[in-house]
């Protein structure tokens, strides 16, 4: 009995000392989000690039003046592989329609939102929208910045058929 007294009561140290470290870490995470808050100049801490065009690996405004047509048919297979289980182009399925995206979402936006969805949910306030309205986080489908770059090629010449 004295044995299993001293095994709770050792247990329940190690779990405030764990608590503990934990606590700090949070604060100094909530220190580190209001730095960049306030040096960022953006709403809940985002620049003004991050607010238009999204947090991840692309950093530069993207643009589609000239559809490339090989981008379009890599992307049009990649779509069907990689999206179609929960996108649709002209209907909202598991995840919102996208023959219409760039009405509201720049192509920098979107391939941000494909190359780096985590990240763009737990910070982006249009992404954390998404979500709840959606309520099916994207997963993360591990493709490289040319094959998101493909996808937005499709959906551009979709969009363009789609508007004439």
């Amino acid at each position: 009995m004295e044995n299993t007294i001293k095994n709770i009561v050792g247990l329940l140290l190690v779990t405030m000392l764990i608590l503990a470290g934990c606590g700090g870490g949070a604060e100094q995470g909530n220190t580190q989000s209001a730095q960049k808050a306030s040096t960022s100049g953006g709403t809940e801490g985002l620049t003004a690039f991050e607010q238009k065009h999204g947090i991840g690996p692309v950093t530069e405004v993207i643009t589609v003046d000239q559809i490339d047509m090989k981008k379009v048919k890599k992307g049009k297979e990649l779509f069907k592989i990689k999206c179609s289980a929960c996108h649709k182009i002209g209907e909202r399925y598991i995840g919102p329609k996208l023959g219409d995206v760039f009405d509201d979402r720049t192509p920098t936006y979107v391939m941000n939102m494909i190359l780096n969805p985590d990240g763009m949910v737990k910070e982006h306030p249009e992404a954390k929208k998404m979500l709840q309205e959606f309520l099916s986080p994207m997963p993360n489908q591990n493709l490289e910045r040319e094959e998101a770059r493909a996808i937005v090629e499709y959906l551009s010449s979709v969009q363009n058929d789609t508007a004439k």
